[in-house]
């Protein structure tokens, strides 16, 4: 099972909104068949493993870390192709929360005359489901917050400057989580202020959406957002509607919300049911606040460089209402802390969906 996981992780596309799944087919002590989801429309784990087996799966144990899906979606059911392949024993990591399988799957291989065993490295593959399982009981992505702040939590100087805080080894591996999730938000305020890539610049490296808050539309056509083919703007009611049509004519996905300004969590909602169910949040510090207020936030990554800038005037990382209380603070667990160029990275999870 623990190669089942590794092979899982292999996949070198998002497999969203499918989980990721990796499997592995074991005959008299030996691996003869593995397979990984390598994305929508394309074999599942189960499947890829039994093509790699072939005749010597007949008799075979097979391992999964997801339960076996029983549905015609874009592929056929992997519960025919495991009983038609003659496969005696199946375990599984994690029952499939997808209402069309749940049970239904590992139900279907029983009555077949498969012996089912559940719940084999459990909590790793929940782990590396984090995303999936989220979306499957709530409807909403899983959100992960990075910052970039001095020791004393600033983002930017009392006159605006912000580049660069961290250095060139803090800053690369935030690129690297942009190609770890679906899509990057940031307010309007930022793209106005820095016109960031809020790509990862890595040759061969998955682009994410951008996502802009901006109630009023005042992002610059011209803007690098814009440019990249993969920007969603969510705007109010109250916004241009000339403005609109001419970003939807740069190819921008525009989502309308009622109001002054845009609902987080309608927006959360909107964005999943399109498929996107990671998503980096960067800020700044008015967007972090709505987002810690709302109790929006499931992991975070903070980066603190040995720098103190002060003055009551130099914008700090989070803003919004704040707590009242220590008790009401978010307060992070499954914490830990590495050394990256002249920062310091602390990571941690703020919900149940975050799992180390």
């Amino acid at each position: 099972m623990r190669e089942a996981l590794r092979l899982a992780r292999k996949s070198p596309l998002w497999p969203y909104p499918n989980p990721w799944v990796g499997c592995v087919i074991v005959r008299d002590g030996r691996i003869v068949g593995k397979g990984f989801h390598r994305g929508p429309g394309s074999n599942h784990a189960e499947v890829e493993a039994l093509a790699a087996a072939e005749a010597r799966a007949r008799g075979a144990a097979l391992y999964v870390t997801l339960e076996p899906c029983c549905h015609h979606g874009q592929t056929p059911p992997c519960t025919d192709a495991i009983i038609k392949a003659g496969i005696r024993e199946v375990f599984y990591a994690l029952e499939d929360p997808n209402p069309l399988v749940s049970g239904r799957g590992a139900k279907i291989l029983e009555t077949h005359g498969l012996h089912v065993h559940r719940g084999l490295c459990s909590a790793q593959a929940a782990a590396l489901n984090e995303g999936y399982l989220k979306f499957r009981a709530t409807g909403m992505p899983f959100v992960t917050v990075k910052v970039a702040t001095s020791l004393d939590g600033k983002i930017a100087t009392r006159t605006g400057e912000s580049k660069w805080i961290t250095d060139t080894h803090a800053r690369r591996r935030a690129r690297e989580l942009r190609a770890e999730h679906q899509a990057v938000l940031v307010g309007i305020n930022t793209i106005l202020t820095d016109d960031p890539h809020l790509g990862p610049r890595a040759p061969g490296a998955r682009e994410p959406w951008r996502i802009v808050l901006d109630s009023r539309l005042r992002i610059p056509l011209e803007c690098q957002a814009v440019k990249s083919k993969k920007c969603i703007v969510a705007c109010s009611t109250k916004a241009s509607s000339r403005k609109k049509d001419r970003l939807i004519r740069r190819g921008v996905n525009v989502m309308t919300f009622n109001g002054k300004r845009v609902p987080l969590e309608p927006l959360l909602s909107k964005l999943a049911q399109q498929g996107i169910l990671t998503l980096l949040v960067e800020g700044g510090g008015e967007v972090l606040g709505s987002f810690f207020d709302l109790q929006l936030v499931d992991r975070v990554y903070w980066f603190t460089a040995p720098v103190i800038l002060g003055s009551t005037k130099s914008p700090a990382a989070v803003r919004g209402t704040g707590a009242a209380l220590l008790a009401e603070a978010s307060w992070l667990r499954s914490f830990r802390m590495e050394q990256i160029g002249n920062s310091w990275l602390v990571q941690g999870s703020l919900s149940s969906w975050a799992r180390d």
